[in-house]
């Protein structure tokens, strides 16, 4: 992996996915995900489809190695249904998709829409129909033989077909969240996994599919009291006890299922005390928190609300210890951003593989990498540490392997020559999914349709 420092100079790879125009609503990407080796990467879309890429293995002989990954397997995960009971229709989209870590030569993943968990295997398989060959009934002609020319008994060969790549289903998770699934978790034993929707988060056993168990309820008795809904859940990297969920009011609680059945009491509390000069009509909606994340150490934790990025050390509850402002430009807009509902917008984010950077998106087809360091938490460490601001666009591909051009967004009048105003920028150029492989310096960024993979040139 490339030192810290900025020393890495991303470039691009490759992009997955049709350049044309004329996208439909279904071809979108909802989810990104690595695997745990980094050897595949899945994307789900709003068409229930989830398409698998497996990294080319000549691509990693090369020096410097390449991470070029090429389609190993395309399924449809789920379908439109139909709930008559409520008069509700369920998407099909694809929410989240959680990898286990493998045991076999096989390969498990979790795929959820808003209702149904489905847990997949992903195997290479034979066809079923093999080409037997090698009979003595004819010549090679094609003549019939005369008994008493057969000078040899061929016996004939059971030849398998060519090996393809299979998807199946094996658990169907149903029937146990009223509202939509957000989250999905795999735990650290690698048996249970987290689901959580706005009010619940249920603990599931993954060979178990017809029941599971409710961990976490604030629903209150009387819905007009509700105050504050579920936004993400996480489980710990190696404590399988912890556990964090996130909520809209921009506080992350943390749960230790050893304490008590129901988790109704957290151990611990995440919340940075508001500025009560900085208050105005938006505050609630931009604290709301779309993603949590736990480092690989276990150590730290990152939130990613509308304008930032907060690092938190899971043993300092009262601050965050680093700071990161993502589009803080975009602060004077907040009323045309409510106006079009992108304020509503759900940010994600991720660590590197050695937690020492992190990458979260933002408009115009930007993303953030911020590199972690420099003399603390607050202004002073976010002024000295090296940060980028890159663009998932459609020209990278006309220069593959060369550096990418750093973008600037221009937070004054006077704009220079290499900026952009930030009336300029396409808000319908949204990079809400990213992923970082989690071993090497290789991303990759969602951009409507398209899959952009970019590396560390060296």
């Amino acid at each position: 992996m490339a030192g810290n420092g900025g020393e890495t100079t991303w470039c691009f790879s490759q992009v997955k996915g049709t350049l044309e125009d004329d996208v439909t609503e279904a071809d979108l990407i909802s989810c990104v995900e690595f695997n745990h080796d980094g050897e595949l990467l899945a994307t789900g879309d709003k068409g229930g489809r989830v398409v698998i890429f497996q990294r080319d293995p000549a691509s990693k002989q090369c020096v410097p190695k390449k991470g070029e990954y090429n389609v190993y397997s395309t399924f449809q995960s789920h379908e439109p249904e139909f709930d008559y009971l409520k008069s509700l229709e369920i998407e099909e989209k694809i929410n989240k998709i959680r990898w286990l870590k493998r045991k076999n030569q096989a390969h498990f993943l979790l795929s959820t829409n808003d209702k149904t968990i489905k847990l997949w295997k992903v195997s290479l398989v034979s066809e079923r129909d093999k080409r037997v060959t090698g009979y003595n009934t004819r010549e090679e002609g094609g003549r019939a033989r005369e008994p008493a020319r057969v000078t040899q008994l061929r016996v004939p060969t059971v030849r398998p077909a060519e090996l393809m790549v299979e998807a199946s289903p094996r658990r169907i998770f149903a029937n146990a969240h009223t509202y939509h699934i957000n989250s999905i978790s795999l735990n650290s034993d690698q048996e249970t996994y987290l689901s959580a929707d706005d009010l619940r988060i249920n603990l599931w056993h993954l060979e178990i599919t017809d029941q599971s168990f409710n961990i976490v309820d604030i629903k209150p008795a009387n819905m007009e009291e509700l105050t504050e809904v579920i936004t993400a859940a996480e489980f710990h990297p190696t404590e399988c006890n912890l556990f964090v969920y996130s909520s809209s009011k921009g506080t992350i609680r943390l749960c230790d299922m050893r304490a008590a059945a129901l988790c109704d009491r957290h151990a611990k509390l995440f919340e940075e005390p508001e500025d009560p000069h900085a208050r105005s009509f938006f505050s609630e909606i931009i604290s709301s928190i779309s993603d949590v994340k736990l480092s690989n150490s276990g150590r730290y934790m990152m939130s990613r609300d509308y304008l930032g990025l907060k690092v938190w050390d899971l043993r300092m509850e009262t601050k965050p210890v680093e700071t990161y402002p993502v589009h803080e430009y975009l602060r004077s807009k907040l009323c045309s951003l409510y106006e079009n509902d992108c304020i509503f917008d759900k940010f994600e984010c991720c660590w590197s593989g050695d937690d020492q950077r992190l990458m979260t998106g933002s408009y115009n087809g930007f993303f953030r990498i911020f590199e972690r360091g420099g003399c603390g938490a607050g202004a002073c460490g976010a002024a000295r540490r090296p940060e980028l601001t890159l663009e998932a666009a459609r020209d990278a591909a006309a220069r593959p392997r060369q550096p990418l051009r750093a973008r600037r967004v221009a937070t004054t009048a006077k704009r220079k020559k290499d900026e952009i105003s930030v009336d300029c920028l396409d808000f319908n150029k949204k990079i809400l999914h990213t992923a970082w492989h989690p071993h090497e310096s290789i991303i990759a960024v969602a951009a409507t349709n398209n899959l952009f993979i970019f590396q560390d040139k060296f």
